[in-house]
C-alpha cells in the first residue's frame, strides 16, 4: 500500500510531488560578511529536490534580524543572485522551494549584528537561561530595546521588500517565520509584549505585528505565495503563552480569508494544536512535530490520514537523508546525521551525505 506521504498533492496554491516537505533547518554556511549562501548551498537543497516542498533556511529580511554568525540575507543584489543560484538548481531537479523570511528579534546579540546594535523586540525583556553563538564564543544574552512605532512599521516594509526579492531570485514564494519565539511570536505572547500602544496590551494588538507582515507580504507578492509558519503554545526561547488556544485561533481566522498558499503549524506542548486549528483553516495545511527526536514516517502518515494536514514536513531527517522521499517509499535505513557538522563549516555534514543506493552499507537509525 502506497504511504499517504507519496501521493501527489493539489492544492489551491500548491502543485507537489508528494506530501513530504523539508522544513526550515539553520545551516549557517553563508558568507558572514555579506550575508550571501555558501557556493554549496545550491547543491544542499537540489539534493533534496525530491520532497514536495522545501522550506529554505531562515533568511534575515533585514540586516537586524539576523540572529547567528552565517545566516543569509534577501536585501542585496548579491544575495539576490546567490539565491537565484539555488533556486534554479532546484527547479532544475524538479523540486519546488519557498524561502523562509525570519526576523529573531530578541534572539541575537551586538556581536552579531552591524556597529555592535542592540538587538530589536517587541519589549525589554532578557532571555535569561541560555546563551547566543557569537564569532567570539557563547555569551549571555543582551536586553533588547523596544521597537518604536515607526520601527515596527519599517521592520513590515523590510518582510515586504524582501519578499519581493525572494519572488526575483526565483523562489517559488516566502514562508514568514511567526514561530519558535522569534520576532513574531515575540509580539503574540504576553511575557515577550509588555508594550501598551497598539502592537500591545489586549490579544488584538498582540495579533497586530503579525498581520501586518503576513498582509505586506501579500500586497507585495500576491497571497497565493505566501504562508505563514507559527507554534501555539511552545515554550522554545523563554516564550510563555497565556492563552495559546485564543490567540491563535484568532490568528488563523484573520488570516483564512486571505488565500495564502498555506499555514505552517508547528505542535509542540499541551495544546493539540493541529486538530484545534485544521477545522478553521479552509486552505493547505503542513504539520510539523517538533519534538526531542526526529519525527518517523508513521507519524507524518496517521496526521495526514487523519486529515489533521495535507502535507507534512520534517527536518533533521532530511540532513542525513537527502533523498528522503525515496527511503520512505523503499524502507530503506534511515542515516543519522551528526550534529556537531550542522551548524557552519563546508561540505562534510552539509553535501556529503550519499542516497540509499550509493551508501555501502547503508547506516541504520
Amino acid at each position: 500500500m502506497t504511504s499517504s506521504l507519496l501521493l501527489p498533492y493539489e492544492g489551491p496554491h500548491l502543485s507537489l510531488r508528494n506530501r513530504i516537505a523539508m522544513a526550515p533547518m539553520t545551516r549557517n554556511r553563508a558568507d558572514d560578511a555579506t550575508g550571501v549562501p555558501n557556493p554549496l548551498t545550491a547543491e544542499y537543497y537540489a539534493q533534496r529536490a525530491t520532497a514536495g516542498l522545501i522550506v529554505s533556511e531562515g533568511i534575515w529580511p533585514g540586516v537586524l534580524g539576523k540572529g547567528e554568525p552565517g545566516v543569509p540575507g534577501l536585501t542585496t543584489d548579491a544575495q539576490v543572485a546567490g539565491w537565484r543560484a539555488v533556486t534554479a538548481a532546484v527547479h532544475a531537479a524538479g523540486g519546488t522551494i519557498f524561502a523562509q523570511l525570519w526576523h529573531v528579534g530578541r534572539m541575537s546579540h551586538p556581536l552579531n549584528l552591524p556597529g555592535r546594535a542592540t538587538p530589536l523586540a517587541p519589549s525589554a525583556v532578557r532571555i535569561e537561561s541560555q546563551k547566543i553563538h557569537t564569532n567570539e564564543g557563547c555569551v549571555p544574552h543582551v536586553t533588547p530595546r523596544p521597537l518604536t512605532a515607526a520601527e515596527v512599521e519599517a521592520t513590515v516594509a523590510d518582510f515586504a521588500a524582501a519578499a519581493r526579492n525572494a519572488v526575483r531570485a526565483g523562489f517559488d514564494g516566502v514562508e514568514v517565520h511567526g514561530a519558535n519565539g522569534y520576532l513574531i511570536q515575540q509580539f503574540l505572547a504576553e511575557n515577550t509584549n509588555r508594550r501598551t500602544d497598539r502592537f500591545g496590551g489586549s490579544r488584538d494588538g498582540r495579533l497586530r505585528f503579525a498581520l501586518d507582515v503576513v498582509n505586506a507580504v501579500a500586497a507585495a507578492i500576491g497571497p497565493g505565495r505566501v504562508a505563514l509558519r507559527i507554534s501555539p503554545d511552545n515554550p522554545e526561547n523563554e516564550i510563555a503563552e497565556e492563552d495559546p488556544r485564543g490567540t491563535y485561533r484568532a490568528l488563523v481566522d484573520a488570516l483564512d480569508p486571505l488565500g495564502l498558499a498555506y499555514l505552517h503549524i508547528i505542535e509542540r506542548g499541551a495544546y493539540e494544536a493541529l486538530a484545534d486549528l485544521r477545522p478553521r483553516w479552509s486552505g493547505t495545511l503542513i504539520g510539523n512535530f517538533n519534538g526531542p527526536e526526529p519525527t518517523t514516517r508513521r507519524a507524518g502518515e496517521e496526521a495526514v490520514a487523519a486529515g489533521l494536514a495535507d502535507v507534512f514536513s520534517f527536518g533533521r531527517l532530511f540532513i542525513s537523508n537527502p533523498d528522503l522521499p525515496a527511503r520512505f517509499a523503499t524502507g530503506a535505513p534511515l542515516a543519522p546525521h551528526v550534529p556537531g557538522l550542522v551548524h557552519g563549516g563546508g561540505a562534510e555534514g552539509y553535501t556529503d551525505y550519499p542516497v540509499a543506493s550509493l551508501a555501502s552499507p547503508p547506516v541504520g537509525g
